[in-house]
């Protein structure tokens, strides 16, 4: 790899720059030492605690970094932005810190939590389109309308070296790093990241993780140029971009080591894994990259260094995420089955159920239905387990005493 200086892209310099005009504005995270992933991967493995950044999330750096260097006139015109929430938030709060108006661009479907945090941030939150892209190009009009600056999330040179400030501070926390980790969207915060790391020493591979379903780098990376995606799926919206920047691209291309996908539902059971093992709350996002450690898609030289990119999830969509996260790790099962409608049947399920050792959370019995027969009743479950095999057996218990087994 070139050294960053060469290629034209953000500079050590650029980024020493930004942490000073974030001094008192970004806190300096902790680098934390975690025992639970570390003996799952057999080395030390250590977490960068971005989800206790202002705001939730890294987004603050690259936007205070980018708005502060902006002229009076172009903060007396205001910013714009676009994003599904950990952006917005970042640039609410900048503009707050540096007197500028921010109007945020959201999609309709913005988690609610975000939507209403960005407004006590002080930003004027427009709902439009179905998905951020839609988002981002009704922003883009507004601010060619109203002559005022759009703040890109990722692919602007400032927003790239605030970001960086993350890596100026793993090399300061850390005498040596291995393997970096970290969640990659449209790129910013990787780019950022690359360009300190490669800069101070270039042993350290540095490692991005996409999900799978909304993973716009390796395509671009194998055509050689940015590729946009025409659709995305993930619970993961804060990595949730469907095309890579100009910028982050060329960065990625010749920083980065890997590019690694991971599947939603390797996401949900490493959020599962944060609170349970690690006494943490993330987002779907900020648990990328411990989902690449658990699904052991990548190589991983020790020391490693997961980033945790922000904290801000929706308390519903957490409550749905862990179940989800439960079930996709064996350790929770719903179903359903059809019994005789008549006295003691229900009893004799349930005794059954409680031999295998399973702990019933829910039970719905109703006689009403299209694929039922007259004279019987269809039972719906959910019960805690100790694992997929210890569903199989379940399974296989039930199916022997007579019941057709139908997952939910």
């Amino acid at each position: 790899m070139q050294p960053v200086s060469e290629q034209g892209l953000v500079t050590l310099a650029d980024i020493q720059d930004a942490r000073k005009r974030l001094e008192g504005v970004a806190v300096a995270t902790p680098l934390d030492r975690s025992r639970a992933l570390s003996d799952r991967i057999g080395g030390l493995a250590f977490v960068k605690c971005e989800n206790l950044q202002r705001t939730g999330s890294f987004k603050i750096r690259g936007a205070y970094n980018r708005i502060s260097r902006l002229t009076d006139d172009e903060k007396t015109a205001g910013v714009v932005a676009a994003s599904a929430g950990n952006h917005a938030q970042g640039v609410a709060l900048a503009a707050s810190l540096l007197d500028t108006r921010s109007t945020v661009f959201m999609p309709e479907a913005a988690p609610l939590p975000k939507i209403e945090a960005t407004k006590r941030y002080g930003g004027s939150v427009v709902l439009t389109g179905k998905d951020v892209g839609e988002a981002f190009a009704a922003a883009k009009a507004w601010a060619d309308d109203q002559d005022a600056v759009f703040v890109h999330a990722f692919d602007h040179p400032d927003v790239i070296a605030g970001q960086g400030t993350i890596g100026l501070e793993i090399v300061e926390q850390m005498d040596d790093v291995g393997t970096v980790v970290v969640p990659v969207g449209g790129g910013g915060l990787i780019s950022g990241i690359a360009a300190a790391i490669r800069a101070s020493y270039d042993g350290a591979r540095i490692v991005g993780v996409q999900a799978k379903d909304a993973a716009a780098f390796p395509p671009s990376l194998d055509k050689g140029e940015p590729v946009t995606l025409d659709s995305m799926s993930t619970i993961a919206d804060g990595i949730a971009s469907n095309f890579p920047g100009e910028l982050t691209f060329r960065h990625v291309r010749d920083q980065v080591d890997e590019i690694v996908t991971v599947t939603d539902e390797t996401i949900a059971e490493a959020l599962v894994f944060s609170i349970e093992r690690m006494k943490l709350v993330l987002e779907p996002a900020g648990a990328a990259g411990i989902a690449a450690l658990l699904a052991g898609v990548t190589e991983l030289k020790p020391p490693v260094v997961i980033v945790l990119s922000g904290g801000n999830i929706d308390p519903l969509l957490l409550l749905r995420v862990i179940r989800f996260g439960l079930s996709s790790a064996g350790r929770y099962f719903a179903f359903h089955t059809r019994m005789p409608d008549r006295p003691g049947e229900l009893y004799r399920l349930l005794g059954l159920i409680a031999e295998q050792g399973a702990n019933i959370l829910g039970v719905d019995h109703h006689r009403v239905g299209m694929s039922m027969s007259l004279g019987q009743v269809e039972v719906a479950l959910q019960v805690e387990t100790r694992g997929r095999d210890h569903i199989k057996e379940l399974v296989d218990r039930l199916e022997r005493a007579g019941y057709e087994v139908e997952r939910t």
